[in-house]
C-alpha cells in the first residue's frame, strides 16, 4: 500500500458530526430507556432512527450547481431517485455519504469536465431531492445501479464516506452478475471500514440494553439479507480488480484515518493519500484534493489536458 507524503503546518479544522433533527435527538434519548422495559418494541424504533438519514438545505453553491446540470428522474423500487448530468464524454460517477447529497462533490465536477469528461451525480433514497425517509446501503447500491443503466456506465466514480460502501456493494454486485462495463479506477474520500463498529457505535449512543441491541441487529440482517459484517469495505475490496485511490484526513473527526489506511492496505493497486486539517467534509472541496483526484482519475479513464493550467498528480496534500 504506497501512501503519498503529507505536508505539514496545515492549519486544524474539526468538522462536526451531522446532527439528527430535534424529533430524532428526542426520540433517542428515551429509547434507551424504553429498551430496558420493552426491548423488542424498542429495536423497532432504533431501526427506524438507525435507517433514518438526516437532511439538510443545500448551500448556495450546491444549488447553482444544480441549475447549470442536466436532471433526470429514475423510479427504483417504487421511489423517485434524482439524477443530474454535466458534460459529456467519459463518465465520472459522484456517490455522496450517509446524510449528504450528490452536489456535495460538486467541487469536483468543472475540473473533470474540462479535463473531457462527463459528471453524474444523484440523491440516493431518502436523501436530498429523492424519495423515501429510511434507506439501506444495499438499497442505496440498487438505486445506484439504476442510476447507471439510466445515464450509462460510469469508467470512474468518486465516492465519500458511506457512499464508499454503496459504491463497493454495488460493485461487487456487477462482478458476481457479470456486468462487463466496470468502472477503471475508484477513488474514495474518508471511507469507513467497519459497519458493524458503526452499529455498535449507534447503539451505545442510544444506549441500547443488550437484548434490545441483539435485536436491532437481527431486525437489520433480516432485511438486508446479509450479516452486517459482509459490508466492511476491506472485506469487499480485498479482491477488487480495479484501480484505487483512498484520500483520508488524519484527524477526521467522523471516520478515523484508520479506517482509511485499513481499506487501502486491504485493496490491491490502491493508494493511499493522507491530508492534514481538512476533517470530513471541507477535504471534498480542497483544491489539491481535487486536483489529485481529477488527476488520478483522467489518467485513467482517457481525459485530455485540462482547458486551463492544473495542478494534476500533486502528491503531497496539505
Amino acid at each position: 500500500m504506497p501512501e503519498s507524503p503529507v505536508a505539514s503546518g496545515c492549519n486544524s479544522t474539526i468538522v462536526r458530526s451531522t446532527k439528527p433533527a430535534v424529533g430524532q435527538r428526542l426520540t433517542m434519548a428515551s429509547v434507551g430507556t424504553l429498551s430496558r422495559i420493552a426491548p423488542a418494541l424498542a429495536a423497532r424504533v432504533a431501526e427506524r432512527l438507525f435507517l433514518t438519514p438526516p437532511r439538510h438545505p443545500a448551500p448556495a453553491r450546491e444549488r447553482e450547481l444544480l441549475s447549470l446540470a442536466l436532471r433526470t428522474t429514475i423510479r427504483v423500487e417504487g421511489r423517485r431517485v434524482v439524477a443530474w448530468v454535466s458534460g459529456a464524454g467519459p463518465r465520472v460517477l459522484l456517490v455522496h455519504g450517509w446524510g449528504g447529497r450528490g452536489a456535495q462533490l460538486g467541487a469536483f465536477v468543472e475540473p473533470l469536465v474540462a479535463h473531457g469528461l462527463s459528471v453524474a451525480w444523484f440523491d440516493g433514497p431518502a436523501h436530498g431531492a429523492s424519495d423515501g425517509r429510511q434507506v439501506t446501503i444495499p438499497e442505496m447500491a440498487t438505486a445506484l445501479r439504476a442510476v447507471v443503466d439510466a445515464v450509462g456506465p460510469p469508467q470512474g466514480i468518486i465516492a465519500h464516506s458511506g457512499g464508499g460502501m454503496v459504491t463497493a456493494w454495488a460493485v461487487r454486485r456487477w462482478l458476481l452478475g457479470g456486468f462487463v462495463d466496470l468502472p477503471e479506477a475508484i477513488a474514495l474520500v474518508s471511507p469507513p471500514a467497519d459497519f458493524v463498529a458503526y452499529f455498535e457505535h449507534f447503539a451505545r449512543v442510544v444506549k441500547l440494553s443488550d437484548a434490545a441491541r441483539g435485536q436491532l441487529r437481527y431486525q437489520l440482517e433480516a432485511r438486508v439479507g446479509i450479516p452486517l459484517r459482509v459490508l466492511d469495505l476491506p472485506r469487499l475490496v480485498t479482491d477488487l480488480p480495479i484501480t484505487g485511490l483512498v484520500v483520508h484526513d488524519r484527524h477526521d473527526p467522523e471516520v478515523p484515518w484508520t479506517d482509511g489506511a485499513a481499506i487501502a492496505a486491504a485493496w490491491p493497486n490502491a493508494e493511499l493519500v493522507t491530508t492534514q486539517g481538512l476533517g470530513h467534509r471541507r477535504i471534498l472541496r480542497d483544491p489539491e484534493v481535487v486536483t489529485r483526484i481529477t488527476g488520478f482519475l483522467t489518467k485513467r479513464v482517457g481525459g485530455r489536458s485540462p482547458l486551463t493550467p492544473g495542478l494534476a498528480g500533486a502528491s503531497t496534500l496539505c
